[in-house]
């Protein structure tokens, strides 16, 4: 076991530290995880759904706690922040009617009567990111529960915190001993314990595609369900018939929310010639506009990045002979401060086609709706876009045609727990949120059930 010290990135100095665990831990929870997951899944259907809802509502009692430790651990803003634990407690009322919801099918066939069954996987394994902690925990955790399974996750190295906490918050709200677990670590150790372990029988992964890849795998050796959700590179699309000034005053916020550290930031600015000019002229005080800086002020908007190797990271795409259009401002001192920056590069530069994941964004012409199709296209990703129009017709071909999973039109909407959510090509495999998310934490057993024809006596006793 070693000891690792969190760093707040707005100030430098050292939050807390937390003990990183080895795979003995994730072996003990595993076997804790299907004592807890028995019990629960011996619930009725009506309790493991007041168990959820009384999750939520402890969540809820804690979130002033839960967005403070996000502010210290992760940067983010206080408004996000609060948004981020009521989110939380959203997904969580949402699953909550699940498990009275989750039923088989009655299906004809000859010669008897068969039926499905939606049986849990049983222990399930989350390895979550940095840059949404407790949000994107909660889209595994939540249906998974209500599923029936038992949760063991492993958070990102850097960003434990409110993980750590929402465990011991399930615990207090009632739920059995051991059903959601933390177990923080390295990925190359507790991570990979997880991937083989023969205890666990899903596992949640999101991340880096190239991490994603190994995930793949590895969970391969044991057949393991997985669902991966990966990177992205999504474009936003404004043409020229569309509302220019609301298009060019929401640029700003479809990718440098969160600082950028976020896989449907719209990182691509895609803009019809003829209005190109136009649409600079507009974005350049919409992105001098966004608010950086300290993390506790209510009015701020925008973060430091997560850590200095992160910074690193991102300014390694910002050289000093970089074609940047314009750019924001940043705080100076302590901290990992980026300011949001434009560029204006060829099609072909690195910015254009890698995953940058900091509040930076290129902004590149297009001729006609093919040639926006294509560009927008032009990338191994496929996560997210918008699409800016007022042509509905236009814009339901636009949809249709680029390769995403989560469009928006006139917007940057992109994740609601009511709907699913993933990606296209190396953007991930399967969905998760909306309605249908806990049938992927089940397996389906058919069973047939043989009728036999009725003798003469029972059909005499039938009629009488």
């Amino acid at each position: 076991m070693t000891v690792v010290d969190l760093i707040n990135p707005a100030t430098e100095e050292v939050v807390t530290t937390v003990d990183l665990l080895d795979e003995s831990a994730v072996d003990e929870a595993v076997a804790t995880a299907h004592r807890a997951q028995r019990i629960w899944a011996a619930l009725s259907p009506a309790a493991r759904a007041a168990g959820l809802r009384d999750l939520a509502a402890a969540v809820d009692g804690n979130r002033d706690e839960l967005a403070a430790l996000e502010v210290a651990n992760s940067g983010h803003p206080i408004g996000q922040a609060r948004w981020e634990a009521e989110h939380v407690r959203d997904v969580l009322t949402f699953y909550s009617a699940s498990p009275e919801r989750l039923s088989g099918k009655q299906i004809p066939v000859a010669g008897g009567i068969d039926m499905t069954f939606c049986d849990p996987i049983g222990v399930v394994g989350i390895i979550t990111p940095w840059n949404f902690p407790m949000t994107i925990a909660s889209w595994g955790f939540a249906p998974a529960l209500a599923a029936g399974n038992a949760v063991i996750v492993k958070p990102a190295e850097w960003t434990p915190l409110t993980t750590i906490r929402l465990a011991e918050i399930a615990e207090e709200a009632g739920l059995p001993p051991g059903l959601l677990q933390v177990v923080p670590g390295r990925g190359d150790v507790v991570g990979e314990a997880m991937l083989g372990h023969p205890g666990i029988g899903k596992i949640v992964f999101t991340g880096s595609t190239r991490t994603g890849r190994h995930v793949m795998t590895r969970a391969a050796e044991s057949v393991k369900r997985i669902t991966l959700e990966l990177g992205g590179k999504s474009a936003n699309i404004v043409f020229a018939d569309s509302d220019l000034e609301q298009a060019a005053a929401t640029a700003p916020y479809g990718v440098f929310d969160n600082a950028g550290q976020d896989c449907c930031a719209r990182s691509r600015i895609l803009v019809q010639r003829s209005v190109y000019d136009r649409f600079m002229e507009l974005l350049e005080p919409a992105v001098a506009g966004v608010r950086v800086g300290d993390p506790i002020d209510d009015a701020t908007e925008m973060g430091p990045l997560v850590s200095r190797a992160h910074w690193q990271k991102v300014a390694s795409y910002v050289p000093d002979d970089a074609p940047v259009a314009f750019r924001g401002t940043a705080p100076e001192g302590p901290g990992f401060w980026f300011p949001p920056t434009v560029l204006t590069p060829q099609p072909n530069d690195r910015a254009v086609v890698e995953e940058i994941f900091g509040p930076v964004v290129t902004v590149l012409p297009f001729d006609d709706e093919a040639d926006a199709i294509a560009i927008a296209n032009a990338t191994e990703y496929g996560l997210a876009g918008s699409i800016w129009t007022d042509d509905l017709s236009r814009a339901l071909r636009v949809s249709r045609a680029v390769a995403a999973g989560n469009l928006s039109v006139n917007s940057h909407s992109s994740v609601r727990y009511s709907t699913p959510f993933g990606g296209f090509k190396q953007s991930g495999l399967g969905r998760e949120l909306g309605p249908d998310a806990p049938l992927g934490f089940t397996e389906t057993k058919n069973v047939f059930i043989a009728v036999g024809a009725a003798t003469p006596a029972q059909s005499q006793r039938g009629t009488s």
